[in-house]
Formats: C-alpha cells, sequence, structure tokens
C-alpha cells in the first residue's frame, strides 16, 4: 500500500493532501485536524452507495447524508443542502464525488464557512482550486475565493478504479485543460509552468493504460497526482478562453462538464497557440506532435473522446448563442475574443474538425 502526505501551502492557506489506497476507511486524522465530530457527507444520486459506504466507516460520527449534489452547482440545490446542514449541525462537510459533489461542498463553505474534506472519484481536480462555478436561470458564473478551498484533500486510488474507460478519458482532458491554459496565463511563472507541465506528462502517460487497463491502480494513482497537480495550478494561475467558452456552453446548454472540456480544449488551444507558440511548444513536444492544438485533438481521439460538439446534443443554431454570451465580460486571453474568431471556432467544434494554428488570424 503507497501513502504520501503532501502540506501544499498557497497563499497562505494550508492544504492537507494525502495520497493512499483504500485511505477512505480512515478519515479518522482529517477530521482531527479540523476539530470535526459531526460531518455531513456530500454525494450525487448516482453515488449514493459510496456515500452509504462512507458512513459506515465513519462509526456514527457523521451527521447525516446529502445526496442531491448536481452538475454545475445550480443555486437552489445550494440553498437546500444549507438548509440540510442547518438542522443537522454539521460541523464539516465530506464529499465523495466528481465536481458536482465538490462543488456543492465549495459552495456550502463559501456561504458557512464550514471546512471540507474531499474525497474525489474522478480527475477534474476542482478540490485543488480555490474557483466555485455556479448556476443561475441558465447563466454559469465563477467565483475564486479562499473561503471555498478544501482543508484535507484525499486521493485514494480505489475510488477511481471503477470510474467508466469514456468518463476516465473526458475527466483526465478537463483536468489537462487547467494545465494547458497555465501554460499561457497572464500571471504564469516558472512555478505554474512546471507544476502544469508535470501534470500534463502524468495524464499523456497514464490515460493510455487507464484505457488499456483500468484496473491498474499504478496507472490510476499516477493520473490521480496528475489531477492534483492540474487543479493545484489553476489555484495558482488565472483562466482564459477555454474555461469561458466551456463555463458559456455548461451553464446554457447543460452539457456534460467534462465531455465539453474534451471537445472544447483543442480548438482554444490552437486559437492562442499562434500567439503563444513558446509557451505551449513544450506541450505539442509532449504529445509528440507539431502543434499542441492538434496534438490535443490526436491524443483525445486515440483514447475514444468525443471530439465534436454534436455529439454532445448541440444544435447548430445554438451556437450563435453560445458566440454572443462568450464575448460579454471575457476572461483574460494572449488572443483578442473576437465574435466571428469565436463563432468560426465553435463551427470547428461541433463539426469535429482537427484544429489549425492561427486560423483565426
Amino acid at each position: 500500500m503507497s501513502i504520501f502526505n503532501v502540506g501544499f501551502d498557497r497563499q497562505g492557506t494550508a492544504v492537507q493532501v494525502r495520497f493512499q489506497k483504500g485511505g477512505r476507511s480512515g478519515l479518522g486524522p482529517e477530521l482531527d485536524a479540523i476539530k470535526a465530530k459531526r460531518p455531513l457527507v456530500l454525494t450525487t444520486p448516482e453515488q449514493v452507495d459510496q456515500g452509504k459506504d462512507l458512513l459506515d466507516t465513519l462509526a456514527g460520527r457523521a451527521a447525516g447524508l446529502y445526496t442531491r449534489a448536481t452538475m454545475h452547482t445550480p443555486v437552489d440545490i445550494t440553498r437546500d443542502a444549507l438548509e440540510t446542514v442547518k438542522k443537522s449541525n454539521a460541523d464539516c462537510v465530506i464529499a465523495i464525488g466528481g465536481g458536482s459533489t465538490i462543488g456543492l461542498g465549495k459552495a456550502i463553505a463559501y456561504h458557512t464557512d464550514l471546512p471540507q474534506i474531499v474525497l474525489p472519484t474522478t480527475y477534474a481536480g476542482s478540490e485543488a482550486t480555490p474557483v466555485l462555478g455556479q448556476t443561475e436561470n441558465g447563466v454559469k458564473s465563477t467565483l475564486k475565493s479562499e473561503r471555498v478551498q478544501p482543508e484535507a484533500i484525499l486521493y485514494d486510488a480505489e475510488l477511481v478504479r471503477s470510474l467508466p474507460v469514456p468518463m476516465s478519458v473526458t475527466s483526465g482532458l478537463n483536468a489537462m485543460a487547467h494545465a494547458v491554459e497555465a501554460l499561457y496565463a497572464r500571471d504564469a511563472n516558472r512555478l505554474s509552468s512546471e507544476l502544469a507541465l508535470s501534470g500534463l506528462r502524468a495524464f499523456v502517460t497514464g490515460l493510455p493504460v487507464v484505457v488499456s487497463s483500468p484496473d491498474d491502480l499504478v496507472a490510476r494513482e499516477n493520473t490521480l497526482f496528475g489531477a492534483w497537480t492540474c487543479g493545484a495550478v489553476l489555484a495558482q494561475v488565472g483562466m482564459a478562453l477555454h474555461h469561458k467558452l466551456c463555463h458559456t456552453l455548461g451553464g446554457t446548454l447543460n452539457l456534460p462538464h467534462a465531455a465539453t472540456h474534451a471537445i472544447i480544449l483543442p480548438h482554444a488551444t490552437a486559437y492562442n497557440e499562434a500567439a503563444a507558440p513558446e509557451k505551449l511548444a513544450p506541450l505539442a513536444a509532449i504529445l509528440g506532435s507539431d502543434t499542441a492544438g492538434g496534438g490535443l485533438f490526436d491524443f483525445a481521439g486515440k483514447l475514444g473522446a468525443p471530439t465534436d460538439l454534436k455529439s454532445l446534443g448541440v444544435a447548430e443554431p445554438d451556437l450563435d448563442r453560445v458566440a454572443d454570451l462568450a464575448v460579454q465580460n471575457p476572461y483574460w486571453n494572449p488572443v483578442a475574443i473576437e465574435r466571428r474568431a469565436i463563432r468560426a471556432l465553435l463551427q470547428n467544434a461541433y463539426d469535429g474538425v482537427r484544429p489549425e494554428t492561427g486560423v483565426t488570424s
């Protein structure tokens, strides 16, 4: 059994990170560190069994189980969960799941300042960031706050061993998107770039093994390390075009989060590559490609990831509305975010066309 701990101090906020196969059965150290006696366990409806198993390991120490976590963190679900927190007299939350559950835990923490322990069951990496995305009235918005950063993260490779291969792939590409954008971020630095490249290498080498041997716990733990690294780098730098497009698509059309990231990533990367070739060249090299955008498209295709928005049920007329919203309040980006160029990018993503660097010039 492998086990190692990482003390990660970011901007004065200490985050305890533990990697241990089977570690979910022993959360005592994390609970003791935050002096918690009545944790509320959070899951999605689909992961109730995992939540119940966790309750059993807590041996009566839990305040209860809340199972309504939902994709894109709808504000109405958060309000309902806050009522449960109040009634149960919970003194912390334990989120076991992917981005939906982790997002709900963050939203609860934002409103209550309760400490959080997170057990990721996907590679999304949200647990390692101080970013919260929420949806209300069909619009997804994001905020960045130290209040939403979990106090402890436990990466248990056994929790992702049963993650279906297609979801493993899209979730991994979602995590990679954090690191790709970190390479050309306005506030990028040597540390953030090294973290980003470390995470990208972990996925480029690890995901093919996960696809061919899903039960390989070494590959699962290596890709979990990549998930943490990619998430941690997003905590260091700002987001750009890729995340803006995915937040707009997901919030407006209620698309699956990870699959949307997987499809958009090569196109957003190609859009920016002409302006930041030297920053993306190491990624192209890792992928064994002449370009980062094209290499990401090829990598996703080899893994069996979706490569077109049509496959997610997007209708072509939706692209105009998404383009209009994407240019409103844009995130900083190395290339100007222009409506016509964004519409062309979305069309290529809709059709599943391999992106070419510099097509927006």
